[in-house]
């Protein structure tokens, strides 16, 4: 298992991402086990699979990703933002075209927290005029 490996951190919603690019033929692990067993809907294993794609790199590396938090369509969406950061660091050029894709944007959309007296973020509880 020799080899040169790239690593990018990628973070969506409360998710996290650490993702490896090693040399092969396009193999994905996702906390070790495969991509169609972790991630289910096909739509995430496209959004995963998109960096790759626009790169043409999609065979010529195996990806191994550890992802904790989060629910699966952050998930995915860290996976896609470590992948694109791993691969600037494998080849630096590949930058502009990641970059007008926006998948080097980490999103910065996340839950907002609960405010007191009040029955969440935005919602109150009913005005009772009497």
């Amino acid at each position: 298992m020799a080899g040169i490996q790239y690593y990018g951190t990628g973070r969506r919603k409360s998710a996290t991402a650490r993702v490896y690019l090693r040399e092969g033929n396009g193999n994905f692990k996702v906390n070790r086990t495969s991509i169609e067993t972790y991630f289910k809907n096909e739509t995430l294993r496209m959004i995963i699979r998109q960096p790759l794609q626009l790169t043409d790199t999609l065979s010529k590396f195996d990806v191994l990703v550890n992802v904790v938090g989060g629910g699966s369509a952050g998930q995915a969406g860290a996976v896609r933002h470590g992948i694109a950061r791993a691969l600037i660091e494998f080849n630096g050029e590949l930058r502009k075209k990641l970059k007008k894709a926006g998948l080097l944007t980490r999103d910065p959309r996340a839950k907002e927290r609960k405010k007191y007296g009040q029955k969440g973020a935005r919602k109150r509880f009913q005005f009772s005029k009497r």
